[in-house]
């Protein structure tokens, strides 16, 4: 992760300089966790930079906001073409996108409709979130003893920042545990999700992933590999997954906007398959690093050329 501090970062309708997008210490995020947020990537295709579904993004972010009630007063198309503006006001390739709403300075108390809601963009160059051998080798991942939150807690489908408290203990605790990432259950011990990822397996040349009624966030990385799945005639089912079933599966792979398609290894320490990246999960990664590179035909259109 590289912060080109010399950039531009869109705050409230406006380019900024990268230090001058401040807020204040009493804004209402800062103490309450108030904001809703997405990751997006930009790829530098065989033509020119594409934005990876960028509307299907934007609206999901919208759909967060609308969830705890933040009325937003832009458009998808708004949203969306800010985030263009952007990412060439900043000079970039391809990068990572992160925009964020948030409730802002107003007045402290849990009660939140009384702040003014402030808009975010900033972009800047990631790589590989989990590394880029990762993408052929494979990771380590462990169950974590961190469950997702219940359905009734608190609303897995909003990307919400304070939801990811709970990935955050996650995730420190599989690093310090010597893992690369951690897979978490849901309320009633079925596989949910990673700390920023979604989960799938395949065993006897079916793709199976965790269903969105086990607390998970569904992921647009996640509708992709489905889609392509159905393209290639693999069977897919989106149903419950005991723990076990991770130790019995021919191969299994994460999902996500920062962890594209990457492979699993092992999950708590029992290899998976033979170890090494499955023949399904190769082929599904193929087609979407083909099309995300302008390589294959982006027949599902989900490709914002920024030329």
């Amino acid at each position: 992760m590289v912060f080109n501090e010399s950039g531009k970062i869109w705050f409230n309708g406006k380019l900024v300089n990268w230090k001058e997008a401040n807020i204040h210490v009493l804004s209402h995020v800062v103490h309450y966790g108030s904001s809703v947020f997405e990751g997006i990537r930009c790829y530098k295709t065989a033509e020119f930079s594409a934005v990876f579904r960028l509307q299907e993004h934007v609206q999901r972010l919208f759909n967060s906001a609308k969830i705890y009630r933040m009325d937003v007063d832009y458009t998808v198309d708004e949203f969306s073409q800010a985030i263009v503006d952007t990412i060439k006001a900043n000079k970039l390739d391809e990068c990572y996108i992160r925009p964020v709403i948030f409730r802002g300075y107003g007045k402290l108390g849990v009660y939140p409709l009384e702040n003014p809601l402030e808009f975010v963009i900033a972009v800047w160059s990631w790589g590989k979130y989990l590394g880029e051998e990762a993408l052929d080798n494979g990771v380590d991942v462990g169950v974590s003893t961190w469950r997702r939150l219940a359905p009734d807690t608190m609303p897995n489908m909003a990307k919400a920042g304070s939801n990811y408290m709970n990935s955050q203990l996650a995730k420190i605790e599989s690093l310090e545990n010597g893992y690369d990432e951690a897979i978490m259950l849901d309320y009633h011990g079925m596989v949910s999700e990673g700390t920023g990822e979604n989960v799938f397996l395949v065993r006897d040349e079916t793709l199976y992933t965790p269903p969105a009624s086990t607390s998970l966030l569904p992921g647009i990385t996640r509708d992709s590999i489905i889609k392509l799945a159905k393209d290639m005639d693999i069977e897919v089912r989106e149903e419950q997954i005991p723990r076990e079933m991770l130790y019995i599966a021919d191969e299994a792979f994460l999902t996500g906007t920062a962890a594209e398609v990457t492979p699993i290894r092992s999950i708590d320490q029992i290899k998976v398959g033979s170890g090494r990246k499955g023949e399904i999960t190769a082929k599904l990664q193929d087609s979407f690093f083909g099309i995300i590179n302008g390589e294959l035909e982006d027949k599902y259109g989900w490709l914002t050329y920024l030329e």
